[in-house]
């Protein structure tokens, strides 16, 4: 999640919740104590630091783990979690990503790990367990076409999806534990612009894209036949290039960060696609949208 734009998480690990931020000056992540009142007490730095400006944060789905995305080598970084908050930093995996980390995920069953980076093959993924980053998987057979942004995996665990630069700007794979599938075709109307963000919504049956150039947001349906025919754009258009989508957790709305004010946009959302454009906020984001998430 990005808020203001740095990314932003919630997390559990324990009674204690946490918010935690991803950013661009040192310590490059900051968690707090959360609760219904808000934030609460800063929790102590990692004794490792990320190596410089982290853009991407997940935790694994026990909130036992945090992983981080950053800009120098090692590239990613993971580490235990608990309700004291950041615990030792796992090894790097044996084999790194090439270049620089945008977006990390761990798929829902918590054995795997992604990363969306700069540099061929653009998607690295890799096994993951309590022991930390396990041996990496081979290399999708047919790469995206450039530099890889936002990863999602399915919620059943069985696809995985990377939004990034150049056409197609999306691509998926089947996913199992032996790693990428055959690539599925691409759309047939594909987004018109640098993917920035993917989500599949929380049936696994839609895909939406945020990317740069009007209308700033596809969507589709999706099986595991891959790609379905392009949902009708929005009647009204988020107003700047998109930057982060979400699907709320009963999947009925949809939501995009973007350029341009008021930086974030929400329809409704049903099988049959958007619905009409939510109102603005009262008070709107100070700045450009870079992500957005609804909470549980």
């Amino acid at each position: 999640m990005i808020v203001g734009g740095v990314p932003m998480l919630f997390g559990g690990g324990g009674v204690v919740k946490y918010l935690v931020v991803a950013h661009n000056v040192s310590p490059y992540l900051t968690a707090y104590a959360w609760s219904s009142s808000g934030f609460g007490a800063k929790a102590a730095d990692p004794a490792t630091l990320p190596t410089f400006n982290c853009d991407g944060t997940a935790f694994s789905p026990t909130g036992t783990e945090l992983a981080t995305t950053h800009v120098f080598s090692p590239f990613v970084a993971a580490y235990s979690w608990s309700s004291a908050g950041f615990g030792t930093k796992y090894a790097n995996p044996a084999t790194l990503p090439t270049g620089q980390g945008y977006d990390v995920a761990f798929s829902p069953a918590g054995t795997e790990t992604a990363i969306a980076h700069a540099t061929s093959p653009y998607i690295s993924a890799y096994g993951w367990s309590s022991a930390g980053f396990g041996t990496k998987f081979a290399n999708p057979a047919t790469l995206p076409t450039d530099i890889g942004v936002g990863v999602a995996f399915s919620p059943a665990g069985t696809q995985i999806a990377v939004a990034h630069h150049t056409a197609p700007c999306v691509t998926a794979y089947p996913w199992s534990g032996s790693g990428f599938g055959t690539k599925f075709a691409n759309p047939a109307t594909l987004p018109d612009g640098t993917g920035n963000s993917v989500a599949f919504s929380p049936a696994g049956t839609e895909i939406a894209v945020a990317h740069y150039n009007d209308p700033r947001i596809a969507a589709y349906p999706w099986s595991g036949s891959g790609f379905g025919t392009k949902f009708a754009d929005p009647a009204t258009r988020p107003p700047g290039n998109g930057h982060g989508v979400a699907f709320s957790s009963l999947g009925t709305e949809i939501a995009i960060a973007h350029d341009g004010t008021p930086f974030v946009t929400a329809y409704p959302w049903s099988s049959a696609g958007f619905g009409t454009k939510y109102a603005n906020p009262a008070t709107l984001p100070t700045g450009a949208g870079s992500d957005v998430a609804f909470s549980p």
